[in-house]
């Protein structure tokens, strides 16, 4: 045992001597190589999982691309909608052509009460038994177009009868609203939403965007959301609901300034809907989005935007300028009413006769054509005509 004990002694020993001798030769330490060769094997292993991991980064790309393309794909698949362009006139049909002298009255002044309280053009023209409405917005249009066909069956038509027809056909629109709204709702499937924001909702028939109906494009949104969500596994009623609504803010009118989805955050916030709901519709224009349904909401309003035949560009620039036209004269205090008629080429403008009198509308009408002037490019000239009308009522007994 005791030669072998010297032995193992003399191994370590000349073991211990060579490891001196190599340090020498090569001039490192044992732990200056092990760390050369840690760092080698460091350098290796890193090259080797940057390359693996963009491997299954470029993978998982591609098949997130194609998941996405099917999910898209199956959603625009089970959504059909029709196509609807806008127009700008409506036409009324006469019984016979002797109903143009009626409606125009006496020195015309049938047809201007009419014009007054509508706010639109009415056209007689040689055109065999028709009347024309234009004008821009679809609301006023689509009122006066009610107005008059029901002037013309009654056939009572001068400017006290107009009045009342006209208030009547206003109550018809704000019903017509409120059925549209609900119609809207239960077609894309959503509940609980106050009545309020219903008709509001409804407003969006008569809104154009780009030649694209608004309400209909609202419940497109709205399904394709709904849609999405259900395949990602996202919060289908939240993406349904923020949908509908995401363009609630373009029926408010040009006297609300501000982008259309901070607007309708506020009005939807308003009407206590959902936060889930309010931040799709304020982030749905966002590049930031913090929630998966706002993302699926700006989705889907692309997909819908996007298909041929949508959209067109001229009648939203023409729309657009109105708006603005109406807008100049709305800033100054006293205005009642402001309408933009015969294509822009006048501005109409009703003043409140308790704040307004007959010299100080002199000098507004002097003041509306200077701003815009200055605050809008239009070619050619815009009349400017500022309407005070006072009224005394007594009753005899």
């Amino acid at each position: 045992h005791q030669g072998l004990d010297n032995a193992m002694e003399e191994v370590e020993g000349l073991k211990t001597e060579q490891l001196k001798q190599l340090e020498q030769v090569a001039r490192l330490t044992v732990a200056d190589a092990r760390e050369i060769v840690f760092k080698k094997s460091e350098d290796e292993m890193k090259h080797e999982l940057a390359r693996r991991y963009w491997e299954i980064e470029r993978s998982m790309q591609e098949e997130a691309d194609q998941k996405a393309r099917k999910v898209i794909t199956m959603a625009i698949q089970r959504l059909a909608s029709e196509v609807v362009s806008e127009h700008t006139t409506s036409v009324v049909p006469l019984p016979n052509d002797e109903m143009k002298g009626r409606l125009i009255g006496r020195e015309g002044r049938n047809i201007k009460v009419l014009e007054s309280l509508t706010g639109v053009d009415v056209i007689i023209d040689d055109t065999p038994e028709v009347v024309t409405i234009s004008c821009f917005d679809p609301v006023r249009r689509e009122t006066a177009r009610l107005a008059l066909q029901n002037l013309v069956q009654d056939g009572r038509i001068q400017p006290a009868r107009i009045e009342d027809v006209v208030e009547r056909a206003q109550k018809e629109m704000e019903e017509g609203l409120q059925k549209a709204g609900e119609k809207a709702t239960f077609d894309a499937g959503v509940t609980g939403l106050n009545p309020d924001l219903v008709k509001l909702l409804g407003r969006l028939k008569y809104r154009y965007s780009y030649g694209e109906n608004q309400l209909q494009h609202a419940v497109e949104v709205s399904l394709i959301s709904g849609m999405l969500a259900a395949e990602i596994g996202a919060n289908v009623d939240v993406a349904k609901a923020g949908g509908l609504l995401h363009d609630i803010g373009k029926a408010l009118t040009h006297e609300v300034s501000g982008p259309h989805a901070e607007i309708g955050a506020e009005v939807a916030k308003k009407f206590g809907i959902h936060p889930e709901v309010h931040r799709a519709i304020m982030e749905h224009h966002d590049e930031d989005r913090g929630s998966v349904e706002a993302f699926l909401v700006a989705g889907a309003d692309a997909i819908s935007a996007a298909r041929p035949g949508a959209r067109k560009e001229t009648l939203e620039h023409y729309v657009k300028r109105l708006s603005e036209l109406e807008g100049v004269a709305t800033s100054f205090p006293g205005i009642e009413k402001v309408f933009a008629i015969q294509a822009g080429r006048e501005v109409r403008i009703m003043v409140k006769p308790d704040d307004v009198d007959d010299v100080t509308s002199t000098t507004l009408a002097r003041d509306i054509a200077k701003k815009i002037e200055e605050d809008l490019v239009f070619p050619g000239q815009i009349k400017v005509t500022v309407i005070r009308e006072t009224r005394n009522i007594e009753y005899a007994r």
